[in-house]
């Protein structure tokens, strides 16, 4: 018989009665992390003190490195090591004050049996809420259960009970009554045969997602499996970022020159300064104007519908941001790009609809967007933004709370006050980017809004989908906005529908929201039944969220619609 020297299994010790663990996750990139400690750590204080009041001992999962200078969880590698030492059966705490890369602790959650609770701060200077929605999108994906809990006060009463709750029990439920199954009934008969004549044509001639790379800032709630993508109509072309490299490096300075001049025409501003790390240079943009000319060279040499860079990982340290390109790309009033020949303007007239941060579920939404917004002689520009905060407005425009919707890049300028005309392109903050470039800053305009997100449950896709504003506030409450948030960023204030700020953190699987614009509130409406109705028809269980604009509910349509009411869908 033989014998063979068995691998030790790990056996960490019990936490014990009433202790919890408490974790934090951080981003890839040291300079980030060191950067926002400060944040992570004071918010880490007041759980703890919140957490010994409720008579519970805090057990921090992993020490404060203090040859980084940071206390954060900053990858896989590291990840693994911390949860091979934790009592898999002891309540965790996964507290983000920041940004996370959710693939840092996602194995270990995976595992861990004991109840879990990812926690934020509900503050804007960090992305601590944007981070947590990601870890809650992954988890969900993942099918692994979780609790949350966000608040502006840790030492609220309201706060101090939830968290009780969920110490006692392991589980805490918020209010979602906002969601709606849909049913096609609810779309009126011209709009649900225009959606399902869409879905239709896309599963008959499917289209190609043209992917710069997977994956990126550890997003798993952002990457649909082929196995559910592919039955809407939808294939991936996996490309790779060195391939965009490769290919900016062959375009002339002269046509990257005349990108740059087009903007300007248009009425874009570009604010410049001499030094390569703290300003946002010439070389910079001419940079990013040889990337998108790439961009789109690309996506026509592999025949892509819509096309998603990841930029963060990797291009981030060849070439400045790619937020210029990416909203440019999303706007179908563009630079035109001519095919390496010159014998013809590539996609003319159109925009090439593009997801930031390679988010595939918003590249999906973004695509029927495009073409469901077409059809119906709607605005076709569409993108994502972070739900990166919100609060109540303090100029007195509005009794609404307001969202600040921001994102980094793919902002079309057509969604900004003056267009073109509106967009302030400034340097992209260092931390984040070491080497800089341009983003489209600008002020979203008013105007009736379809939101939406697409997201994995359960094994199979769901897509949410609600009705919102954007308002004008006043310039001093806009800049209050930007510099509790990014001030670098385009900035959207949006209202929902019947959606309050606590039940769209509740139910929302994503840092991500699609926005769109329609010419008017009943064409909104509209325009949010038939994208209901393309969804179901490919195959998602689709969800109404809130109310129309006035409070009015989402209910059974009137089956006296107009038939054939859209046309030039086949």
């Amino acid at each position: 018989m033989s014998s063979y020297a068995l691998p030790a299994a790990a056996s960490p010790v019990p936490l014990g009665d009433k202790r919890v663990y408490l974790m934090a996750n951080g981003d890839l990139r040291l300079s980030a992390n060191q950067n926002c400690w400060a944040a992570q750590r004071a918010m880490e204080l007041e759980i703890s003190q919140a957490l010994n009041a409720l008579g519970w001992a805090v057990e921090r999962a992993h020490p404060y490195k203090e040859s980084e200078k940071h206390g954060f969880i900053g990858s896989q590698k590291e990840g693994q090591e911390v949860f091979r030492t934790l009592d898999p059966d002891a309540p965790l705490i996964v507290a983000e004050a920041v940004w996370q890369y959710s693939h840092h602790i996602l194995h270990g959650l995976l595992t861990h049996r004991g109840p879990i609770l990812t926690l934020a701060n509900w503050s804007g200077t960090w992305p601590g809420l944007v981070g947590m929605l990601n870890l809650n999108g992954s988890l969900t994906k993942a099918g692994v259960r979780y609790s949350t809990l966000w608040a502006d006060d840790f030492g609220a009463p309201e706060f101090r009970e939830q968290l009780a709750t969920w110490l006692e029990t392991g589980k805490l439920q918020h209010a979602t009554d906002h969601v709606h199954a849909f049913a096609p009934s609810m779309a009126p008969q011209a709009e649900r045969e225009l959606g399902e004549a869409l879905a239709a044509q896309l599963r008959r001639e499917k289209a190609i997602m043209g992917v710069f790379d997977e994956g990126c800032m550890g997003m798993f709630n952002a990457i649909i499996p082929d196995h559910l993508l592919n039955p809407t109509g939808v294939f991936k072309e996996r490309l790779s970022q060195s391939a965009l490299y490769y290919e900016s490096t062959q375009v002339s300075d002269e046509e990257a020159d005349a990108v740059r001049q087009w903007m300007v025409q248009q009425g874009a501003k570009f604010e410049t300064g001499p030094t390569h790390e703290t300003d946002l240079t010439d070389e910079q943009l001419r940079q990013q104007c040889k990337m998108y000319v790439a961009a789109v060279r690309i996506a026509d040499d592999f025949g892509c519908d819509c096309l998603g860079i990841q930029y963060q990982q990797g291009l981030k340290d060849l070439m400045p941001a790619s937020d210029l390109v990416e909203g440019t790309l999303n706007n179908t009033a563009r630079p035109p790009v001519k095919s390496r020949d010159g014998s013809r303007v590539l996609y003319e007239g159109e925009p090439i609809p593009h997801f930031n941060e390679v988010d595939e579920c918003a590249g999906l939404d973004g695509l029927m967007t495009y073409r469901l917004h077409k059809a119906m002689g709607q605005p076709v520009e569409n993108t994502l933004h972070d739900i990166r905060w919100g609060d109540a407005d303090r100029s007195g425009t509005t009794d609404d709370f307001v969202w600040v919707f921001e994102i980094s890049g793919s902002v079309p300028p057509e969604h900004l006050i003056g267009g073109w005309a509106g967009v302030t392109s400034v340097r992209q903050p260092a931390m984040y980017f070491p080497n800089g470039g341009g983003t489209i800053k600008g002020v979203s305009k008013p105007g009736e809004l379809v939101w939406s997100r697409v997201f994995v449950e359960d094994g199979r896709l769901k897509m949410d989908i609600g009705r919102a504003k954007a308002i004008s506030l006043p310039i001093e409450e806009t800049e209050r906005r930007w510099r509790e948030t990014t001030p670098q960023w385009p900035i959207q204030h949006a209202v929902t529908y019947g959606v309050s700020r606590d039940q769209m953190m509740a139910r929302h699987k994503s840092n991500h929201i699609q926005v769109a614009y329609a010419n008017s509130a009943e064409e909104a409406d509209k325009a949010a039944l038939a994208k209901a109705a393309m969804a179901a028809a490919l195959g998602m269980e689709v969800a109404l969220c809130g109310a129309r604009k006035g409070g009015a509910p989402w209910q059974a349509a009137d089956e006296a619609g107009v038939t054939g009411a859209y046309e030039g869908v086949e």
